[in-house]
């Protein structure tokens, strides 16, 4: 290639293999042990470009083509444990026929014949498929065919057909016979839970069905191979649709239970457990009678991953605890917000660097490690973040304590408990072997194969949306009867989801009118929840974990936000349905360069989005009115409001203020008095926001990210106080008003949850952040870089820097000469 190797060539002279599930045969080497490769045209008459696509394409059907053969070697694996299961299952078949005709038979021959029926004839076709296949994989041809051996198998399929149509009776004879002969009892290896056996067929048919596809995925479409393997896919597909497939799919079916009948699972997931007082990352299995708590093992690099069960409770022993009765549960432990933040700024970060090493020529070694990097601190965001308890009780014994992040998931899983409580469940004790088979088979069985966090989501995975999104919350119909009715709305963010805003209670009424709209941050979000609550005010149903009452959930619903849709200009209009229950709402997304561009107002009267200078000029103070009054208000009464300036104001309150300080409303102290506290909150935040260049000015930006970068801490101290020196008065003096107000709102977090982190978090950006986009430009609105950056990480440590330092006033800065210069 002119310039260099292209990713494709390269692959040509640092060729290998990746490893696959099954062992793998060896390396493609020719007789003499040299590595073989198809012979590719490097006459003079042949361009560059063209050796390098003819290279590349035959390069692609070349890996293709071993990836096949690894796919193969992996199969025929599997193929014999197979064959020796089922030799396993014949065993007893020919002692238990040589009785069947004495005077003291174990089973008659009807029984046996019953028991063990197609376990011959399925043997026998896949001994011969075995002995078939084998030699092609011993002496590998990339142009040899293998499709016309599964085409035989596939046409075989009647054999399984009436294997399945006879498997329930099999397994009722097996149970019967058991427990009426204490010999067959002994020598059994079908009966339950061992009868997990007897299911192998069935499974077996499911994954050569996978393998076909894997196959295919891995066989150019002009190989001769192709046809063959489709059409066997065909014939394997159509038999399976055709089964029972409510009682025999096996990713829905594990084994039975100790009456026969099939044991389903209905929902898994993961959860965090807390457990020995601390917080474990568990996959939870709900099976129609039991539920069980599994963990995966560490397994040897190419060895199967298993789960190991760290307990299972029958649903028919299961409560659901109340916290007034939860003495016996361990503690819930919080971590402090700030380094929840803390840790997704980094992961934020590590996104836009792997976006950006992916662009770079020799990028891929290092975006795998930092993928591996993410997974890390991903995971232990997952397993930190949770906070709402969900108790479940062992009527004879222990309770168990989960975490999740959202009230939805909680209500989704009390819900599907309960629905399978109500059918006439009985209670059941797992013998040590039966627990071992319902284990094993959860790896088969789940439904969820990963932990929810990005760094497992494919690279052709929608990103979600990075941005803010403008919901207003309408109205509901369909309650039955009078309530206090209320919402609340949550996003996915970091692979879990998060309560972001709530409306009013709107109170005694079946139509509640809320007409609420609220200003939602996406952070890769792909979809927005609606949960509909009844307000208790009972105080007997106080909930001790975090002091607020636990409220019903009416009903929950969610959508998916379609970048196409969504990110209109225009608002549009939907109703989740719910229950019963109708909820209308609206919604438009602004991404975050634009929610966040400094707009300088085109009318310098009012406030928003004029030069803090002329405004301090015009007022005649040393800081702007707006500036005052919101912290005046706030430290009067919200200061011990949980999550102040973290919790979104209602956007229409603060759009009102926003206005009435622009025209200089006479009735503005009447109106901070009656308005939410998080309006007043937001509208602060929204006036430093809309300044058309940061408090910290344009020109000391750079500055400042080179001063908190400085090891040496009297170095830093140096810096970060000449530089403040060096601001205007008005900024200066703005700055100093707003920097003691949120000291005092931090010396109240054990009331209102805002460490001094959180604040910094949420004020160094948007006093920071440059007037001009120096960073995505002209990247997609849904790129991780739109979000955050290392500059964000900066702008935060900036401000945090400044509230951890001890009081700092205005004389005593401009008394002070210290010898730095910003300049050059």
């Amino acid at each position: 290639c002119p310039g260099g190797l292209c990713t494709l060539c390269s692959l040509y002279f640092n060729y290998n293999t990746d490893g696959y599930e099954g062992d793998g045969g060896e390396d493609g080497k020719s007789q003499d042990g040299s590595e073989t490769l198809p012979f590719i045209d490097e006459s003079p008459t042949m361009s560059p470009q063209m050796v390098c696509a003819l290279l590349a394409c035959t390069l692609l059907a070349y890996k293709g083509l071993e990836m096949k053969r690894l796919v193969l070697s992996g199969f025929l694996a599997s193929e014999e444990i197979y064959i020796n299961q089922l030799e396993a299952l014949l065993l007893p078949m020919r002692p238990l026929r040589a009785t069947a005709t004495t005077s003291q038979p174990v089973l008659t021959l009807q029984q046996i014949d019953t028991i063990f029926y197609k376990i011959q004839d399925i043997f026998e076709i896949h001994k011969d498929f075995y002995d078939a296949l084998l030699p092609h994989i011993q002496h590998w041809d990339h142009q040899g065919t293998v499709g016309h051996l599964f085409q035989r198998l596939a046409s075989q399929l009647g054999v399984y057909k009436a294997f399945v149509d006879n498997y329930k009776v099999a397994l009722e004879t097996a149970e019967k016979c058991s427990q009426a002969n204490l010999q067959f009892q002994k020598i059994s290896v079908v009966r339950p839970p061992e009868g997990a056996l007897l299911y192998k067929p069935i499974d077996r048919v499911t994954r050569s069905t996978l393998v076909l596809h894997d196959l295919l995925k891995h066989t150019p479409p002009d190989h001769p191979d192709f046809p063959l393997l489709q059409d066997a896919l065909r014939i394997s597909q159509n038999f399976l649709s055709s089964i029972n497939e409510e009682n025999l799919d096996p990713r829905r079916t594990a084994v039975t239970t100790p009456k026969g009948e099939a044991r389903q699972l209905v929902k898994d997931g993961f959860l965090v457990e807390v457990s020995e007082s601390s917080r474990k990352l568990r996959h939870i299995f709900l099976f129609t009678d039991l539920l069980l708590c599994a963990k995966m093992k560490k397994t040897a690099v190419g060895r199967h991953q298993q789960y190991e069960c760290k307990w299972y409770l029958p649903l028919a022993d299961l409560a659901f605890q109340t916290s007034d009765e939860s003495d016996s549960c361990p503690s819930v432990q919080v971590l402090p917000e700030h380094e929840i933040e803390e840790m997704k700024i980094k992961i934020s970060v590590l996104k836009s660097e792997i976006q950006k090493e992916k662009k770079a020529p020799k990028g891929q070694s290092r975006v795998e490690r930092l993928r591996k990097k993410m997974n890390e601190q991903e995971s232990w965001l997952l397993m930190h973040s949770p906070t709402i308890p969900f108790r479940i009780h062992n009527k004879h014994g222990k309770s168990y304590l989960f975490l999740l992040s959202s009230d939805y998931e909680r209500s989704e899983w009390r819900e599907t408990i309960q629905k399978l409580q109500r059918k006439d469940l009985q209670a059941c004790v797992l013998t040590s072997v039966e627990l071992q088979v319902l284990t094993s088979s959860c790896f088969k069985l789940r439904t969820v194969h990963n932990i929810p966090v990005t760094s497992n989501k494919d690279d052709e995975e929608t990103p979600g949306l990075y941005g803010f999104l403008h919901v207003i919350v309408h109205s509901a119909k369909g309650f039955k009867e009078s309530a206090n009715l209320y919402c609340t709305l949550e996003v996915d963010s970091f692979g879990y989801f998060v309560s972001k805003a709530k409306t009013r209670v709107f109170r005694d009424t079946t139509e509640p009118q809320w007409n609420e709209e609220f200003e939602i941050e996406l952070e890769g979000s792909q979809y927005l929840r609606i949960l509909c609550y009844e307000k208790c005010y009972d105080k007997s149903k106080l909930n001790k974990d975090d002091n607020e009452i636990v409220d019903k959930i009416m009903g929950k619903g969610q959508v998916q936000l379609d970048p196409q849709t969504v990110q209109s200009k225009n608002w549009t209009m939907d109703v989740i349905e719910m229950n019963g229950i109708k909820v209308e709402f609206s919604m438009k997304f602004t991404s975050r360069d634009l929610s966040l561009k400094r707009t300088p107002s085109k009318k310098q009267s009012g406030v928003f989005g004029v030069k803090i200078s002329v405004v301090t000029k015009r007022e005649r103070s040393k800081v702007p009115y707006i500036v005052r009054q919101c912290i005046e208000e706030v430290e009067k009464r919200g200061i011990d409001e949980v999550g102040i300036y973290r919790i979104s104001g209602v956007a229409t309150d603060i759009q009102a203020l926003k206005s009435a300080f622009d025209t200089n409303t006479k009735d503005i102290l009447v109106m901070l008095s009656d308005m939410d506290i998080n309006a007043i909150a937001g509208t602060l935040k929204l006036y430093f926001r809309e300044l058309p260049e940061p408090l910290l000015t344009d020109r000391l930006y750079p500055a400042f990210m080179e001063g908190i970068a400085l090891s040496d801490p009297a170095a830093k101290q140096n810096c970060m106080m000449h530089l403040l020196r060096s601001l205007p008065e008005p900024n200066l003096m703005t700055f100093l008003t707003l920097l003691e107000h949120l000291k005092r709102v931090a010396q109240k977090e054990p009331i209102n949850k805002m460490s001094l982190h959180n604040l910094a978090t949420v004020f160094g950006p948007t006093l920071l952040r440059p007037s001009e986009a120096e960073t995505a430009k002209g990247q997609h609105i849904t790129s991780a870089s739109d979000i955050w950056s290392h500059d964000v990480m900066a702008q935060v440590q900036v401000l945090l820097y400044y509230l951890q330092h001890p009081p700092i006033s205005f004389a005593e800065l401009k008394r002070n000469t210290l010898y730095f210069s910003t300049d050059g």
